[in-house]
């Protein structure tokens, strides 16, 4: 009797916070949700030297967010400093990092610790792409993909997270893809690694939850390809319903989305739509759409930037 009527209220409470919860999701779809102030925030994005990354730190740098800029190429995030700074920032900070090496990673993390601060906003966005059927592609640059799109994720949230738990106060992002979602033809690595970093940051947000850290955010982007040269020669079948994504479009949604502090972010919003078909399909009917998507064919012009370089 006691474990029925224990069972109960806990069915009631959970119907009734679901109800709240609900409730406010209905209101902030129609009343704009208010949007944090970033303003003096020290924002670190990897992989800012160009694209992205560039995009992101130029719209942080106009809300008044000390930067740190980390890329491998020193040129490119040289300019990423310049154009920030002429933006309106007046703190930033450049170094270079390679994300495939841990090491290296600590020991970048440990210099903006003690020459800027604590990171209060981690924007994990540096990639790379071999776009290559999984046989052909080398085992060097497989371990390259999961190293730099999944395992600095791992290192990064290591080095800046244990600041964020002391002061209750973060904000994790994850710049993952469509491709974390479903999987693609020729994209197998790229798929692994971006479905990792989603589990990764998903899993590390359920911890953040448990141990009640109310103060420390997350939010999980999945775009689908942008057009930043990543993906150069890459097509969509089907470009009314998921058209091939401008940078700037893309870099707004995602910096409203850490404003707002969506915990989820697919750009666009068919992407939702697509893998919850991929949920209830038969797997026959799956793939059906899957092939009327042009999933199939997409990587078949793939250039990339690197080959086009």
């Amino acid at each position: 009797m006691a474990s029925s009527l224990k069972s109960s209220k806990e069915l009631v409470v959970f119907l009734g916070k679901s109800m709240i919860a609900f409730l406010e999701s209905l209101i902030f779809t129609i009343i704009p949700k208010p949007r944090k102030n970033v303003a003096g925030e020290i924002v670190l994005i990897t992989g800012a030297g160009s694209g992205l990354g560039r995009l992101l730190a130029l719209r942080f740098a106009r809300l008044g967010s000390v930067l740190v800029l980390w890329d491998i190429n020193k040129e490119g995030n040289e300019e990423t400093c310049r154009m920030v700074r002429e933006a309106g920032a007046t703190r930033v900070y450049a170094y270079i990092c390679d994300c495939s090496q841990r090491e290296n990673i600590y020991r970048v993390a440990e210099q903006v610790k003690k020459e800027v601060g604590d990171v209060s906003i981690l924007i994990n966005n540096a990639g790379v792409v071999t776009g290559q059927s999984f046989l052909d592609c080398p085992d060097e640059l497989i371990e390259k993909a999961l190293d730099v799109n999944f395992k600095a994720h791992l290192w990064t949230y290591k080095s800046f997270l244990p600041a964020m738990i002391a002061k209750e106060h973060g904000h994790l992002v994850c710049i993952s893809s469509s491709a974390g979602l479903v999987g693609v033809n020729k994209l197998a690595d790229y798929c692994a690694s971006k479905f990792a970093a989603c589990g990764f940051a998903e899993s590390v947000f359920m911890e953040t939850l448990v141990q009640k850290l109310k103060g420390i955010k997350t939010t999980i982007v999945c775009p689908f390809f942008i057009k930043t040269g990543m993906f150069e020669g890459c097509s969509t079948a089907r470009p009314f319903l998921l058209p091939l994504l401008e940078p700037e479009y893309v870099a707004d949604k995602i910096v409203d989305g850490i404003l707002t502090e969506k915990v989820y972010l697919n750009v666009p919003k068919f992407i939702s739509f697509l893998v919850f078909l991929k949920s209830i399909l038969p797997v026959k009917m799956a793939v059906l759409t899957a092939d009327y998507m042009g999933a199939f064919n997409l990587m078949d012009g793939f250039v990339g930037k690197n080959k086009k370089n």
